[in-house]
Order: structure tokens, then sequence, then C-alpha cells
């Protein structure tokens, strides 16, 4: 990837996660196409990159199905789409992927998620070698590559599709995971490590830590952050809106929302568990980082909160620390992406990264 300016991704609310009080189900923003194509539509209109299509099996809707129907309507943007390992036939994953990639005119990107499969549970380490063969047989279909493998959760000898790419090459590939396994599965075979909302000294050290993973590999990384953000045009302001959020929300109910989630027990869950245990009273990490989101969610637990000022210095020091990427969303989604548009876009010169290597 070649862009040397940071992407600015939102976030498609497609797993049943957009409130405007946390843990409070609206009717109004349950994830369907009508609610998740407007705030698609609305990440374009306002000058997002890229945005996330979250995958989930209880939760929400169908994020492949979800990408080909808004494919055709989007003039510019990006679509991050997230597809399990394992969930579906490989084949049949790389046609459809090929195929919106064309509707797109070369603009997909790819979020490959490593948890659980529905009705299904393996042990880390399995899940990973999955993972591994998985990624490595979907980028040489991809690249139209013919494949011969015999491996432990992939046998296939198989010509690549005729559905290819708009490049011809394999979309970018978005992973994240804080395990062993996971990092190591990222340094050898991803092209954009993500990582969860942390203090800026901690991304730091991650960042720094998968270059020599995957320097082994003779590979270099891009690196991202999946953060929630609640700008408002004063701090005290920001403050209260992030006390709103959570004004309605009991313990008893955010921990029925955080066990939905197929991944509660990874290391990368302990670490934003961590992170809201050792925060101040308030719930601030370090300044700007509000840990108040976890109360209800098991993935990226933290928001970026300030005024337009501070939410903007917190960008550009994770920037200074290594990310390249940054995908952000805020509740309600739609009203959210607005204030982020307002407030944040036109301060910080951005764009998608382009190919992948």
């Amino acid at each position: 990837m070649t862009s040397s300016l940071p992407e600015i991704s939102w976030f498609a609310a497609l797993c049943d996660d957009d409130y405007e009080f946390l843990g409070v189900p609206d009717p109004m923003l349950q994830s369907s196409w009508p609610h998740c194509r407007d705030i698609t539509l609305r990440a374009e209109s306002n000058g997002f990159d890229n945005i996330l299509l979250p995958s989930g099996y209880q939760l929400g809707i169908d994020s492949v199905a979800f990408a080909a129907g808004i494919a055709p309507q989007l003039k510019r943007m990006r679509l991050l789409l997230a597809v399990r390992m394992g969930e579906m036939w490989l084949p049949q994953l790389a046609r459809q992927l090929a195929t919106i990639d064309q509707m797109l005119d070369g603009r997909l990107t790819i979020n490959i998620i490593s948890s659980d499969i529905p009705g299904q549970s393996l042990e880390s380490a399995p899940r990973y070698r999955r993972t591994i063969e998985w990624m490595h047989t979907l980028r040489s279909l991809l690249n139209g590559e013919p494949v011969s493998i015999n491996g432990d959760f992939v046998k296939l000898d198989l010509d690549p599709p005729n559905a290819r790419t708009q490049s011809g090459v394999c979309p970018p590939f978005y992973f994240g995971g804080f395990s062993e396994a996971a990092k190591e599965t990222a340094a050898e075979a991803a092209d954009v490590f993500l990582t969860w909302p942390d203090t800026v000294d901690a991304v730091r050290s991650t960042i720094d830590d998968m270059r020599t993973r995957s320097q082994r590999f003779d590979r270099t990384l891009r690196y991202g952050l999946r953060s929630h953000v609640i700008v408002r045009e004063t701090e005290t302001e920001a403050r209260a809106a992030a006390q709103r959020l959570v004004s309605r929300l009991d313990d008893q109910t955010g921990e029925k929302i955080r066990s939905r989630s197929l991944d509660t027990a990874s290391v990368g869950v302990a670490r934003q568990t961590t992170l809201r245990d050792t925060a101040d009273n308030d719930g601030y990490a370090e300044p700007n980082l509000w840990t108040g989101i976890g109360r209800a969610r098991s993935g990226a637990g933290a928001a970026i909160v300030g005024n337009p000022d501070q939410v903007v210095a917190k960008l550009e020091q994770y920037i200074e620390a290594g990310v390249d990427s940054f995908i952000l969303s805020g509740y309600p989604h739609l009203a959210e992406c607005d204030l982020v548009a307002e407030h944040v876009l036109p301060r910080i010169p951005h764009g998608p990264l382009t190919s992948a290597r």
C-alpha cells in the first residue's frame, strides 16, 4: 500500500449496535437495510474514505449481502467488508468478493474475522490455523492463482474463479487480534493490523511489536485503530454527551450485551476490560480516552471524547505512533457521523489506503 495519508473510515451498524442511550433498544436504530444504507450513504457524502461492514450471526443483517446491495449506490467510498474465516465455502466466497469488487470499481477492502463460527467452537490454536489457511487460499484465488492445498482445514485443488477483481489482485486484508497466535497470523498474512482503542503509549507499543513480527516474514504492515468518537463544540458538552449515552444503562443489561459476541473471552476483550478497570472515576484511561462504552460492548470499548481541537490532537497522536487507518463510530451513528465530518475530517488530510503490497 502506498498512500502516505491516513485513511478515515466510518462504521455501518449492521450488528444491532446503534443507540441513543446505550443498552436501550430503539426500533428506529435497529440494523435493517434502510437504516444501515442511510448510514453508509451519509458516510460517503460526508467525505469518509471507507466504511466497515461488520459481521454477526445472531446480530443484525448479513455483511456480504448488504455489500452487494449498497455497492452500486456508492460513487467514491470504499467498503471494508467483514467475513468470518470458515463460515462460507471458500470458492463461493472468492467469487462473491471478486464480484462485489467489480461492482465497486475496485474499491473493496476485506476485514478478516477469526472468531468462532456459528454453532462451532475451536480452541485458539486450531482456530488460527484455520484462519491462516483460509487467508492464504483466499488471497491466491483473488489473485487469480490456482490453489493446491491439503491443510488441516482447507483441502482444495482448484483453478481460480472466472470472476476476478477489478485490478486482478486481492484486495487488502484488514485483521485484528491480540493473542500470540493472532499477532503471528497478522504478521504472516494481513495487510493492515487493527487494534482497539487504547492509550497512545500502548498503541505505539503494539505497533512496534507488530513491526518486529512482520519483519520476520519479510513483510511490511500498515496499522489501523478502531475507536468510537464523541465530539462537541466544547469539552464540557462532549463529556456531558458521553454521560448521557450511558445514563440509562445498568450493569446487568451491559453484561447481557457484551455476552452476545462470539469473542467475549479473547485477549483483546480482556485488555478492554483492564483499560476500563484502571480508568479514573469518570471512566477516562488518559486524557480524552473514555472507557464507558465498554460497559455494554465486548469489542472496541472506548471513545475519543472532547472538543474538535482535542479530538484532532488525539488522532494526530495516534498517527505519530504509527496509525495509518482509523475506523470511527459514534452513537447514534447518523448524528455522530455528521458531527465528526463537520468538526474533524476537514482538519486532518486523509485518503484511502491504496493497493495491496
